[in-house]
């Protein structure tokens, strides 16, 4: 909805941004709502938009939740949210909206409130389905439960006609077209990152890396699973030597000595200045930073840790992975004595998962990772929240993962289009409409299984980071957004991509909206 709100102020719309602190999230890697941490700002380039003006709605004390019962909370939590919004539809907001869009799910009081000020204001209603609020319902209390069978029936009553309708995917088009008869007009917005995503440089790796390293390396197994490294020179990721690291300089008279020397240290005016270490590099050494060939495969995850997202798939296909390549290892020492001999035995690298989000099943999974780590060597998996507003992180990885399996089957996971955006392959967990996003061997890979995500670990990681698949799969997503990474001379004319083309199929946010949502909004005014 931030990406919407963006776009519509950039095409010269005053534009009104109304919902709750948690849902305006600044972090790229989460856009999932149900990972959405509490509190979150908007996204840095809104909040630069003179013409972008942000009303945080209210929300009912926290206490209540706790000490009322569902049956009581849930009507109060209902008139409350529909007072808040309809005060902010037509008292903070100074003057009828030409147009309102809702993003469903929230479905209740939302789409029905929306719907009476519509009429009311004579605004026309654009509906943003990015799913089926009843099928997130019917996953805690199931579908025969009478609360689902009214959320059904408010959500197909109240959002089947509006101006226009957007979905992320023509599943979902189909389906609420023919299920829902819906009036109004129909539009497929596939989701896309904004431009500002992209594959991070080694010397953003660098940097990255050298900020994180004090918190990745606070547990001493996983200083022992990292190559040795030494800030600012080098990172388990990165160096700024030659892979030919020069000879340590004798402590009796190399440089190294006659900067720790009393005499030196007293010239620069303290004695307190830590001493240099023998091996740090010259200062002509240094270069700049490059990945290093001994650096562990790095593979990411964002979830949600609720039962539709399957974090036990990810885990067995991590202990299967493990397994794999103690025997890949053991095969190359029976190869030979000889590094030709043993080269023919192609190994797997060790593998750091970082997995990111919050959710009521990390505790009990994180618990489960706590007693395997003690006997994995080749694998190392963290959880770690402090990565989520760091934007060059999708970027620096190698591989995702996506454990994502849609409640309602017609929604595609925000999470996947982000790593896309940042260059990163994805292997994403099967259901019905992921294959228009995912195409299986060409920019990811999908799994059903565990054992089939550990196949394909193996597959793409194989002779890491010499991987002619896994380059491959890199190489088909920076060929799709190529002609967006270079901004045009001032003189050259813009090339506006077609519907239709390959390379519309994939672009940035600001590019899919402006072919598909602009048109839509300017020919009812006229333009």
């Amino acid at each position: 909805m931030m990406y919407h709100a963006q776009s519509f102020a950039e095409n010269g719309f005053l534009t009104y941004v109304i919902g709750y602190g948690g849902a305006l999230n600044s972090s790229e890697f989460t856009r999932d709502a149900k990972a959405r941490p509490p509190g979150s700002k908007p996204i840095p380039s809104l909040e630069r938009q003179n013409k972008v003006q942000i009303h945080h709605l209210p929300e009912l004390p926290n206490f209540l939740r706790s000490v009322l019962p569902f049956i009581l909370f849930g009507p109060i939590k209902v008139l409350y949210q529909t007072h808040a919004i309809i005060h902010a539809l037509l008292v903070e907001v100074a003057h009828p909206p030409e147009f309102i869009l809702v993003q469903n799910p929230p479905t209740i009081p939302t789409l029905a409130v929306v719907w009476l000020v519509g009429k009311v204001t004579g605004s026309k209603v654009i509906i943003d389905w990015h799913n089926l609020g009843y099928s997130i319902l019917a996953m805690k209390l199931g579908n025969e439960h009478p609360f689902v069978g009214v959320a059904r029936w408010f959500e197909a009553t109240f959002g089947r006609k509006a101006y226009a309708h957007l979905f992320v995917t023509a599943a979902m088009r189909d389906y609420l077209v023919q299920k829902w008869d819906l009036q109004g007009l129909k539009v497929v917005l596939h989701d896309r990152p904004p431009r500002r995503f992209h594959r991070a440089s080694s010397q953003e790796i660098h940097e990255l890396f050298v900020r994180l390293k004090p918190s990745l390396t606070l547990q001493a197994p996983l200083r022992d699973f990292f190559p040795e490294s030494s800030a600012p020179y080098s990172t388990p990721f990165t160096h700024t030597t030659p892979e030919q690291q020069p000879t340590p300089v004798v402590s009796t008279g190399g440089s190294a000595a006659r900067r720790n020397s009393i005499e030196y240290r007293a010239k620069v005016g303290t004695t307190n200045v830590p001493p240099v270490s023998a091996t740090a590099p010259l200062y002509k050494e240094v270069q700049l930073p490059s990945r290093r060939p001994d650096r562990p495969a790095l593979v990411v995850s964002s979830t949600s840790w609720t039962p539709d997202e399957d974090f036990g798939i990810l885990l067995e296909a991590i202990q299967l992975y493990e397994l794999r390549a103690l025997e890949l290892f053991g095969l190359r020492g029976k190869a030979g004595n000889t590094r030709e001999e043993q080269g023919k035995v192609e190994t797997l690298p060790k593998m750091l998962v970082i997995i990111t989000g919050k959710g009521p099943l990390r505790e009990k999974y994180m618990k489960e990772v706590a007693k395997q780590q003690e006997k994995w060597e080749w694998v190392f998996l963290i959880h770690r929240r402090i990565l989520l507003g760091l934007t060059p992180f999708p970027g620096s990885a190698d591989l995702g993962v996506s454990l994502h399996s849609s409640s309602s089957a017609l929604d595609l996971p925000m999470k996947i289009v982000d790593m896309f955006g940042c260059g990163l392959p994805v292997c994403a967990l099967n259901f019905a409409c992921l294959p228009e996003l995912v195409k299986d061997g060409l920019n990811g890979h999908v799994f059903d299984s565990s054992s089939q995500l550990a196949q394909q670990f193996e597959e793409i990681l194989s002779g890491f980071p010499t991987t002619p698949h896994l380059n491959d799969l890199r190489a088909s997503l920076s060929r799709a957004s190529k002609r967006h990474s270079v901004a045009p001379h001032i003189h050259t004319p813009r090339q506006t991509a077609k519907p239709g083309d390959e390379a519309w199929k994939w672009g940035t946010w600001e590019e899919n909206w402006n072919l598909t949502v602009k048109p839509l909004v300017l020919s009812d005014l006229g333009h």
